[in-house]
This record gives structure tokens, C-alpha cells and sequence, in this order.
């Protein structure tokens, strides 16, 4: 093909790569945010909301919310807010553009590699249109998904460059965005052995790899071990920053007590996940159906031959690939690319009560890709003796494949448009999904339908007895109906569950400070708590502030209302006029020296 031609037609993939992909998730434009984490990443939290200050960015390197260090992906959530407004549509545009500019990198970097055009250009769109993707660009508070992976191919850019004309710059380059990638999501951590895997396919870094080469086994495995000695001796500094990454994630799980929990789950059951998980992703490479936000964990119901034939599978997949390595290089990179890149969120270490994730996919599918993009070209060529047949079985096959993702993901996308479609969609899809019961309920709470809400609560409860969040949002379905004594009940059930749960907290707090009732106002436990719940937050949470400003006032402590109150106005974002309208009319009274009595309703926002 004349170079002119190939320029051309590079240009055509690249636009039907961003056609496609916009075409499939445009629609996310107009959808809202998710109650299910989306809270505290953006809508319940101040420090995102009031966009990039100082005290936001020194929040963002130091917080351990969410029991993760990507203070990056906080940076960007702030950013979109600073520029657009705590507004769901262009937090979600945001994601897009970011899903798309990695599909078109994943492209450019696969074709540098490789040569080869049309592989590189299924690969990439398979990436852009597998509907086991789009948790990962419809839902907001998985920025760190789509930002990380920018990263991670900038990473792949900067070292094929670097390994074109090595230099100090083009090295410190790569490394640079490793670790930027690392700030955003510490799943990163594998990226130094996929560099490892690269090296040996499709970049032929190792030494004497040549089939034909003529020396002794013996000697040519011993070259071969000298050579992966100095290809990893290379890429120390980017093991360096994986190792640190790690350390830092460890501290922070710990200190947002996850680590403390690890064993909660028996080892045997965590190990049966794994490979449960494992089969599961690759079920769902090719059948992505089913898919949900959440997937309660269950291998403890599955019996042991089921288990045995998922361990099996994964084995024999591994034995065949080692042993077809000559022929074909793209299999033992595309399969330990996938089963390596995976390792951090397999479920040894068990973090959530989840077992397997759609959004784990984003990266490790992309090996799965290869592996097929790569090698089923060469296996027709065995079946189909002639070229141009073999061009339109291999086109009509791909374009199917891809068709069908296509059509696929749009329809997956589409439940992701709010909290009730979403979670109704997650209920008909699994089973003993507490989670789903809990969010939805939350949701229907919120659009006053009490009674229902109330139902997917005790749901939840009939599922998982100790989930404190249902409790929770019963307390707060209680209270609106006028039965605080039921209320109160279940927000210390809750609090003795969960002691530091700053929700329940603010919640008694609010009860205790403002109830018209004087049998249920208690001033002294309500700044008690409300201080608690305050310092578990950092003081920094304007409507936890606000209880404060009411527990202060309900003790007559009017000057320290009126102080707690300005604060609490002062970290709240102007846009947002209701929050602000609120405070400001609650900072009013106690300038009068008169204390908040009004008809209780509690704030059910809750942490998952």
C-alpha cells in the first residue's frame, strides 16, 4: 500500500474510533449522578465542589477517603467543578473525552509497536465498545478508571519513544507519567511487568528469541536469562514507584481501617473467588450479558468442582499459551497481561463486599484483545488457503464482533441514566443484592416514597441483618413520618454498629438539637455527637457544621452558633443556593439569639 494511502486510511480508523465511541456514549450527557459513591466523590463533597482552592488541593494529597491515595483523580473531579459547576453532564462529557482519547492512544501506541494496522485498530475498538467497559465511563466516580489509563498509555508512548532514541529526558518522560498514573489509581502498579511482557512480544527485546537461532539450548537459555536480567534491571525506577505506590496504599487502607477487616473473610473463600473471577471476566469477554454495578460475593455457594473447572480452565489456557509461544508471541503477552494486570483487585486482599467488578475489566481486557486481534488472523491462514477469502472471513467476523459490542454498550449505557434505573436494572440481574436494595431504597426516599423505600431497606436487612447503612436509612424514613422514638432507636443501633459513622451521627445530633418535641431535645448529646461527627469529617462538611451552629444554639451558646454557622456558610458553594439559603437563614436566627425549632428531616446520605 502507497504510503499516502496508508496515511489516509490511519486517518478513516481514527475517525470511526471517535464516531463510534461517541456515538455509544453521548447519551451519558444528560444523565445524573449516582448515589452510590458519587456522593462523596462529588455532590456531598465540599472540598470537590468548592473547585481547586489551596485547602482543597492539601486535601486531595492527604485524604484518605474511599480508603485510596489518587489525590490526581480528586484534582480532576475539582477542576471539572471549578470550570463547569458541580453539574453531573459535564462531569460525565469529562469521562468521554477521556475514554476516547485513550482508545485513540491505545491505537497509535499498538500500531508503533506492532506495525500492523488492522489488529491494532480491533483492539482498540473492542476497547472502546465492550459493554464491560462503560461502568467505567458512565459512571462519575470511576474518573480514576479512565484518567489512570491515560497515564498508563502515555506511559507506553513516552517508552516506545524513549526506546527509539534513548536519553535521560524521554526516560524521566515515561517515568514521570507513571507516576502521575500511579496518583490516580493504584491498580497501576502491574504496568513495569506488562513492560516486561512487551519486551519479549511484540517488541523482540529479548536475546536469541529467534526461533531460527542456531546456538545450544543450553547457551541460548542462559543468554536469554542474562537478557531478561538487564530488561528488568532497566525498568528498576518504574518498580521503585510500584513498590512505594503499594506501601502508601497499604498505609491509607489502614488507616481507613479496611486492612483491619482482610481476614473478616475466611482465606479458602477468597481463593475460590479468584478463580471464579478470573473464568467470569472471560465469560463476559465474550457473552457480556447480565452486567450490574454491583455483584454481591458468593463464591461461599458454589461447590468445589465448580470451582476446580474454573481453576482448570485457567491452567490449561496458560499451559497451551506457554506451549504455542514460538509461533505465536501475542498469546503469552496478551494472557499474563490479563491475568497479571488483574492481581491487585482479584479479591486476595478483599476490599468491599463485592466479587468481582465490571470496571476491573478497563485495562486487563485490552491483553484479551490482543490475543485475538493477533492470533486469529494466523489460525485462518492455516484453515483458508486463499488470501482474499481469508481477508473477508476476518472482516466479517470483526465487523460482527464489533457491531454487536457496539449495540451492546449503548443499551448498557443506558441504565446508567440515574440511581433508580441503575439499581432496578442491578435487582433483576443478580440475587441477595444488598447493596442495590440499599441505594434504591435511598433513592425512592428521596422522591418521598417512604412506604417503598422502607421495603427495599428491610430487604436489604432480610440479606445482610448488620448492614448498618439500611438501619440507617430507616432511622431516616422514621423520622419523617413523626416516629422519632423508632428513629432515635434505629440511629443508635446503627452508631453502636458503626461508631464512627459520621451520617449517624449528624443525624441523632439534628434530632436531639432542633425536634419540636421537648421530650426528644437533648443539647448536651447533641454537640456531643455533633462535634464528634465534625471531627470525623474534618470540619469540613458544611451541613455537619450547620448541626453543630443548631446544637450550640439549642444550648443557648448563641455566639459559638453564630461562629459555627458563618464556617459552615463559608464551605458551602454559592451555585448551590438551597445548602446556602438554609445556612444562611439558620445563621439569622442565632444572631437573635433564638435556637432552630423546626419539623425534623434528617439527611440519609450514606458512604457504601
Amino acid at each position: 500500500m502507497p504510503e499516502s494511502a496508508r496515511k489516509s486510511l490511519v486517518i478513516l480508523i481514527y475517525l470511526a474510533l471517535a464516531l463510534s465511541t461517541i456515538v455509544v456514549f453521548w447519551q451519558v450527557r444528560n444523565f445524573s449522578f449516582i448515589n452510590f459513591d458519587d456522593n462523596f466523590y462529588v455532590y456531598e463533597n465540599p472540598h470537590v465542589l468548592n473547585g481547586l482552592t489551596a485547602d482543597a488541593v492539601y486535601w486531595a494529597f492527604t485524604t484518605n477517603l474511599s480508603a485510596h491515595w489518587h489525590p490526581l483523580t480528586w484534582l480532576s473531579l475539582m477542576l471539572d467543578c471549578q470550570l463547569f459547576g458541580p453539574s453531573p453532564g459535564w462531569m460525565h462529557l469529562v469521562n468521554v473525552f477521556l475514554h476516547l482519547v485513550n482508545t485513540l492512544l491505545l491505537f497509535a501506541v499498538l500500531k508503533k509497536m506492532t506495525g500492523a494496522l488492522w489488529p491494532s485498530a480491533f483492539v482498540a475498538a473492542a476497547f472502546a465498545l465492550h459493554p464491560m467497559h462503560v461502568e467505567s465511563v458512565a459512571w462519575i466516580a470511576e474518573r480514576k478508571d479512565v484518567l489512570s489509563t491515560f497515564f498508563w498509555l502515555l506511559t507506553l508512548a513516552a517508552w516506545l519513544r524513549c526506546l527509539e532514541r534513548p536519553s535521560a529526558f524521554r526516560y524521566s518522560a515515561a517515568l514521570a507519567a507513571f507516576a502521575m498514573g500511579l496518583m490516580t489509581k493504584p491498580m497501576l502498579v502491574t504496568l513495569p511487568f506488562v513492560l516486561l511482557l512487551l519486551d519479549y512480544w511484540p517488541l523482540n527485546r529479548f536475546a536469541n528469541k529467534n526461533p531460527e537461532h542456531k546456538t545450544g539450548k543450553r547457551s541460548v537459555s542462559f543468554q536469554l536469562l542474562i537478557s531478561a536480567g538487564h530488561l528488568t534491571v532497566e525498568k528498576i525506577p518504574f518498580f521503585a514507584l510500584s513498590v512505594i505506590s503499594s506501601i502508601i496504599t497499604f498505609l491509607v487502607m489502614k488507616s481507613g481501617g479496611v486492612v483491619s477487616n482482610i481476614n473478616a473473610l475466611p482465606y479458602k473463600y477468597r481463593v475460590a473467588n479468584v478463580f471464579l473471577s478470573y473464568a467470569r471476566y472471560i465469560g463476559k469477554l465474550f457473552r457480556p450479558s447480565n452486567l450490574a454495578v454491583f455483584y454481591p460475593f458468593d463464591a461461599h455457594r458454589f461447590p468445589i468442582w465448580q470451582i476446580a473447572l474454573c481453576a482448570l480452565l485457567l491452567f490449561t489456557i496458560s499451559a497451551v499459551v506457554f506451549r504455542l509461544r514460538k509461533n505465536y508471541g501475542c498469546l503469552p503477552t496478551g494472557w499474563f497481561w490479563f491475568i497479571g494486570t488483574l492481581i491487585p483487585v482479584i479479591g486476595l486482599v478483599q476490599v468491599g463486599s463485592q466479587s468481582y467488578a465490571d470496571r476491573y475489566t478497563y485495562i486487563p481486557y485490552i491483553g484479551l484483545f490482543i490475543m485475538i486481534a493477533w492470533s486469529l488472523p494466523q489460525l485462518l491462514a492455516k484453515l483458508l488457503s486463499a488470501k482474499p477469502q481469508r481477508k473477508i472471513v476476518l472482516a466479517v467476523l470483526m465487523l460482527t464482533a464489533l457491531t454487536a459490542l457496539g449495540i451492546s454498550a449503548y443499551k448498557q449505557t443506558m441504565y446508567w441514566n440515574n440511581s433508580s434505573t441503575l439499581f432496578s436494572h442491578t435487582l433483576e440481574v443478580t440475587n441477595n443484592n444488598f447493596i442495590a436494595h440499599n441505594c434504591l431504597g435511598q433513592d425512592l426516599y428521596k422522591q418521598g416514597k417512604l412506604v417503598l423505600a422502607a421495603e427495599h431497606f428491610n430487604k436489604a436487612l432480610q440479606i445482610k441483618p448488620n448492614y448498618a447503612n439500611a438501619i440507617i436509612n430507616l432511622g431516616c424514613v422514621s423520622t419523617n413520618r413523626g416516629d422519632l422514638k423508632q428513629a432515635i432507636d434505629y440511629f443508635q443501633k446503627a452508631l453502636q454498629m458503626e461508631p464512627d459513622n459520621s451520617v449517624t451521627m449528624n443525624n441523632l445530633a439534628w434530632i436531639f438539637a432542633t425536634c419540636p418535641d421537648p421530650n426528644y431535645r437533648n443539647s448536651s448529646e447533641a454537640i456531643r455527637l455533633a462535634q464528634r461527627a465534625c471531627r470525623a469529617t474534618g470540619f469540613a462538611d458544611p451541613g455537619i457544621l450547620d448541626t453543630l451552629a443548631a446544637a450550640f444554639a439549642s444550648a443557648g451558646r448563641f455566639d459559638e452558633a453564630v461562629i459555627t454557622a458563618q464556617k459552615a456558610l463559608n464551605l458551602v458553594n454559592k451555585n448551590n443556593k438551597q445548602i446556602f439559603g438554609a445556612i444562611k437563614s439558620h445563621l439569622d436566627l442565632y444572631k437573635a439569639s433564638k435556637p432552630l425549632i423546626e419539623p425534623v428531616k434528617v439527611e440519609n446520605s450514606i458512604i457504601n
